[in-house]
């Protein structure tokens, strides 16, 4: 059986993804910067409305890997608020400057989720690491649950043969979950070509605002974004897992 955890960039995209049948959800808000920290109430209610796991994005901020002393303390405070309130796991990734994994960090943050029984996965970060071997061991030993990867490529489609590679490596230790770039022109390929069992996917449409009114003297965001909504859809979710386990 093949699974679909979904990247819910909101409440709404969640109930979706539930509702489509989704396995998970990787909540987080601003998805088009890769995804950051989601809010205390997009969580809570989350937490609310859905019956499947929630796993929370541990990422103070867009750009890269590598984070401050203080942007650290955030994090931790952040994995020890949705612990308190009940998440079923966590997404982490820090690498060092030299592109290796911040094993120290990272540990300090597993050690976090496991002290309290829930799940962690390492997200795409990896992606981004110096020697993916390397990084697979180092996430392994550190107590990881799953990859989240696109085998270091801008999809998983065109990292497929690096993904299979690790699944292979990996000797089922940890899972290893494609992500990037997945649709249903595609995902019955990667399964063909990996071997991957659960796979990650936004499954979004973009829908038009809602607002009557436009004022056409201002570009808000500078690219007219403001009237362009992205959410998951769950008719995209329940086809994704019909390919899938065709």
């Amino acid at each position: 059986m093949i699974g679909i955890e979904v990247c819910a960039n909101s409440i709404t995209s969640a109930i979706a993804a539930q509702q489509g049948g989704a396995m998970r959800i990787e909540l987080c808000d601003n998805i088009n910067e890769g995804g950051t920290t989601p809010s205390h109430g997009q969580f809570l209610l989350a937490k609310q409305y859905l019956t499947i796991p929630i796993f929370p994005l541990i990422r103070p901020r867009s750009g890269d890997f590598y984070y401050s002393d203080i942007e650290f303390k955030v994090m931790k405070a952040d994995v020890a608020h949705f612990i308190s309130n009940g998440c079923d796991g966590i997404v982490v990734g820090i690498l060092r400057k030299d592109g290796s994994i911040d094993k120290e960090r990272c540990a300090e943050l597993i050690d976090m989720a496991k002290s309290a029984g829930i799940s962690v996965t390492f997200h795409r970060a990896f992606d981004m690491c110096r020697d993916y071997f390397e990084a697979l061991e180092d996430i392994i030993n550190m107590g990881c649950d799953r990859i989240l990867t696109s085998g270091g490529k801008s999809s998983a489609m065109e990292g497929a043969n690096v993904i299979a590679h690790l699944i292979k490596v990996a000797e089922g230790r940890i899972s290893i979950m494609p992500g990037g770039g997945i649709h249903e022109h595609n995902i019955a390929d990667l399964i063909h070509f990996t071997g991957a069992t659960e796979f990650h996917s936004t499954a979004k449409i973009r829908v038009g605002s809602q607002m009557e009114y436009h004022n056409d003297h201002i570009l808000f965001y500078g690219f007219g974004e403001e009237f362009a909504l992205e959410f998951t859809d769950s008719q995209r979710v329940k086809k994704l897992l019909e390919l899938a386990n065709a």
